[in-house]
This record gives C-alpha cells, sequence and structure tokens, in this order.
C-alpha cells in the first residue's frame, strides 16, 4: 500500500481530495454502508476527508487507503454487531477492521497502523505525535464531532464535504445518542476516556470510575 496522494484516481473528488479509486475502497466503502447507520457511515467518509485535508495543509506524506480503512472503521465498534462484551468500543472497531484487512493480504505493518490509528481516536494529545495515519484519523473525528479546527477549514472546504456526506439536522444531539447506544451495556469501559462523559449526559444514575479511587483501594498496604 505505497499509493502517494498524487496517484489518487477520482472517485468523489472534494476539495482535491478524493477517495481511493481501488478494490479495496471500494470494498471498505460497501462493507461499511451495509453495516453502519447511515449517520455513522455519513459521518465517517466526512472523518476521512477533514482528515486528508488535515494532512494536505500539515505537509503530511500519507497513505489514502489505510487513511480510509482507519475512518471508515472507526465507529463500528459501536454496532451491535461488531461490539464484543467486555472491550472499548474502539478496540472492537480497531479488531473489526485488522480483520477486514488481513483477509485481504494488507501487511503485518499496514494492519498495526490501522488498528492503532482507530483504538486511539478518542485519546486526546496522543495519536497528533505518532504516524500520520494515525494523526488524520484523530484530526477528521475532532473536527467533526468536537469541531476543534473548525476555523482552520474554510466555508467552502465544510460546505463540500458536507453537501456530499450531509450531517443530521441534529447531529450533535445525534452522535451523543449514538455513542451512548453503542456503548451504554458495557460501561466500565469507558473508564478513563471521553466517552463516559457520554455515560453521564445520558444515564442519571451513572457513577463515574475513580482513578484515585483504584489506587487506594488496591491491595498496596502504602
Amino acid at each position: 500500500m505505497t499509493t502517494s496522494n498524487s496517484d489518487l484516481a477520482s472517485v468523489k473528488s472534494i476539495t482535491g481530495i478524493n477517495i481511493p479509486d481501488t478494490k479495496l475502497a471500494r470494498e471498505i466503502t460497501e462493507f461499511i454502508r451495509d453495516t453502519e447507520t447511515e449517520l455513522l457511515f455519513n459521518h465517517s467518509s466526512r472523518v476521512y476527508y477533514f482528515g486528508a485535508i488535515a494532512g494536505k495543509q500539515r505537509g503530511l506524506n500519507f497513505d489514502p487507503e489505510l487513511l480510509y480503512a482507519g475512518a471508515m472503521f472507526h465507529d463500528i465498534g459501536l454496532m451491535p454487531s461488531h461490539s464484543s462484551p467486555i472491550d472499548r468500543f474502539e478496540v472492537d472497531g480497531a479488531n473489526a477492521a485488522r480483520a477486514f484487512l488481513k483477509s485481504r493480504g494488507i501487511p503485518q505493518q499496514d494492519l498495526d497502523t490501522v488498528w492503532t490509528a482507530i483504538a486511539l481516536h478518542t485519546t486526546p494529545g496522543v495519536p497528533e505525535y505518532m504516524h500520520p495515519v494515525i494523526a488524520l484519523v484523530t484530526a477528521g473525528v475532532e473536527m467533526d464531532v468536537l469541531g476543534l479546527t473548525y476555523s482552520q477549514y474554510s466555508d467552502q472546504i465544510r460546505n463540500a464535504v458536507v453537501s456530499e456526506y450531509p450531517r443530521t439536522p441534529n447531529f450533535k444531539e445525534d452522535i451523543i445518542q449514538a455513542f451512548y447506544d453503542g456503548i451504554h451495556k458495557k460501561p466500565d469501559t469507558t473508564f478513563g476516556n471521553v466517552k463516559t462523559d457520554v455515560l453521564a449526559d445520558k444515564d442519571p444514575k451513572f457513577v463515574r470510575g475513580n482513578f484515585c479511587s483504584v489506587i487506594r483501594a488496591s491491595g498496596w498496604i502504602a
């Protein structure tokens, strides 16, 4: 998987960014479209474009197929069909992506990159210092969900991406609900990560885990 940005053939060109015109990318698109809700499919597609645009703005050299795989699979762990009983949804998504790509003969190094990109996409402050694909999946997520870099994209760019892959009229609340629906049955998996806020927002009976309490309750005497 050594395709460079300049080698991309246009499938859907938005602000100079394209989905890779490859068999693998088409298979990913079909699989995610058939597996996820329209809300998550469109969100994941926007994550790819915003992440790729961020990569172009930052002058990063990245593999578009790997970025596309990471972006499209990053939320599949929220779906019941790919949700395990005990793992974080990010790990479920990373495992699903790895299995999908491995079955298509993708090299181990690339599998590890995509796995890490998905597993860390809700861990602020770390991915930006890692491999470009890892950094850019998180960059796309932070733009589309949190709007952290909203001002770094022009109205023209934002409108072009959203026109192709629309946000729902109440996307902010809809995506929070999608997060809750995907994780509320295994609340312990949110300990120490941002999805704890989702459970606290939606469930008044939810009790957050406390890092200091875990330390104090350990078997150590002091």
